[in-house]
């Protein structure tokens, strides 16, 4: 489903409710288009935003893609297909996409409403991404780790198993990117304690960038600190 063209001028001035349902992992999920994005939400968070979605936005703005030999990327944590979206349509890069989504509904709206507009591949994997990681041979040259439950990460993707599973899916010059929540006391505590005790100890050249209420953590020194 495309907006038409009235819908994404109205949309620059308010939100726009497209649809709402519940899925076995989160109570509520609705589709607004925001201007002219198609954002997708929780009761706490923001799952996708298209070129909007700032998170990863920034933090591709910092690195110098074309310079970077990415031809298959790995998505851990699909949403409604943000991190394709801008990378095609605004950073004009076209990669293999895997992309791994517990939520069927969050699936389905990712393809009603953004990837089927893609040109880039995309193989869509229905299931954990936890047990992905733990039973995957496959090797990528980019992962994104974007695995939230409403504003929450489950906290089987903060231990240091899955983390080395993250790193022996990496090939030689893979790049790693995980979003965290980093706005409150708590939630800096909390990603504090991860990066030095968990991830540093695993990727000993880890850096992180800072995007407002979120850390994206790199395995490499791609992104300024």
């Amino acid at each position: 489903m495309k907006p038409t063209f009235w819908q994404k001028i109205k949309s620059n001035f308010i939100d726009i409710h497209i649809e709402s349902t519940s899925s076995e992992y989160n109570e509520i999920l609705t589709v607004l288009l925001c201007k002219g994005r198609f954002q997708l939400v929780t009761e706490n968070a923001i799952y996708s935003y298209g070129d909007l979605y700032s998170n990863y936005k920034r933090a591709f703005d910092k690195m110098n893609l074309p310079q970077l030999d990415i031809e298959n990327v790995l998505i851990l944590g699909f949403g409604m297909a943000s991190i394709p979206y801008m990378l095609e349509k605004n950073l004009k890069r076209n990669y293999h996409y895997t992309a791994v989504e517990i939520d069927e509904t969050v699936a389905y709206f990712a393809d009603k409403y953004v990837t089927q507009y893609l040109e880039s591949p995309i193989e869509m994997i229905l299931g954990d991404a936890y047990f992905f990681s733990m039973q995957s041979e496959s090797t990528y040259d980019m992962i994104c780790v974007d695995v939230f439950i409403d504003d929450e990460i489950p906290p089987q993707f903060e231990t240091p198993e899955f983390w080395e599973s993250i790193k022996r899916m990496l090939g030689d010059k893979g790049v790693l990117l995980f979003n965290r929540l980093y706005l409150t006391d708590e939630d800096k505590r909390i990603t504090n304690y991860f990066y030095e005790n968990v991830f540093l100890p695993i990727f000993k050249n880890g850096a992180y960038l800072d995007v407002g209420g979120n850390w994206i953590i790199s395995n490499r020194s791609l992104l300024a600190k």
